[in-house]
């Protein structure tokens, strides 16, 4: 089973693209480290107060991939920087 979960955020601290990217980079770190996910910003690139991110996991079973990608939300949704405004959801 593949899970892909969309996640849309405004990110409030950062004043340039630079600043975002270092957001946008310690999360993808951290995600990579500690979750069995890939993660990557897939638009908004350009734009300093939004992101665009996806999620994917894979597993056997459903239930362990929303399970992991449910704690990469949690994860985000922690960050005091961003404030999620949509998560779509996406199963294979």
């Amino acid at each position: 089973m593949i899970g892909a979960v969309t996640i849309e955020a405004l990110l409030y601290d950062p004043q340039s693209l630079k600043e975002k990217r270092a957001v946008t980079k310690s999360c993808a770190d951290h995600i990579r480290r500690k979750f069995n996910a890939a993660f990557a910003e897939t638009e908004h690139q350009d734009v300093w107060q939004r992101v665009k991110w996806v999620a994917v996991s894979v597993s056997s079973s459903r239930t362990v991939v929303e399970k992991e990608l449910q704690r990469v939300l949690h994860y985000l949704d922690s960050r005091p920087e961003l404030e999620i405004s949509s998560v779509t959801w996406e199963w294979l």
